[in-house]
């Protein structure tokens, strides 16, 4: 509607066109909030069939098999993300056999 629908139109009929995009407006929001509060039980639902009460198992410690040459005191086992020093050497051409600990 422009403007001029607007000003033709009286009081009244400007509080129903009103209350109808209110209602409107409330309906599909609450028709949203249904669809994610289902989603959410669903995911809550599957989130507790994954757990279990028993504890966590202990993993072994595992030790280091790289070391930073220009710090020692920098060691990595191999597992997960990468310390920025691996990755420094690794761009300047070298391969991670070059940082393997001597047992």
């Amino acid at each position: 509607m422009k403007n001029k629908d607007f000003d033709s139109m009286d009081i009244d009929e400007l509080w129903s066109l009103h209350e109808q995009v209110t209602s409107t407006l409330a309906r599909k929001i609450g028709e949203e909030k249904a669809k994610l509060e289902e989603r959410l039980r669903k995911l809550q639902n599957s989130d507790n069939t994954i757990r279990s009460d028993r504890p966590r198992r202990a993993y072994p410690k595992v030790h280091p098999k790289y070391q930073n040459p220009k710090n020692p005191a920098e060691k990595w086992s191999g597992r997960g993300k990468r310390p920025h020093w691996v990755q420094a050497q690794l761009k300047a051409g070298k391969r991670l056999e070059h940082f393997l600990i001597s047992r």
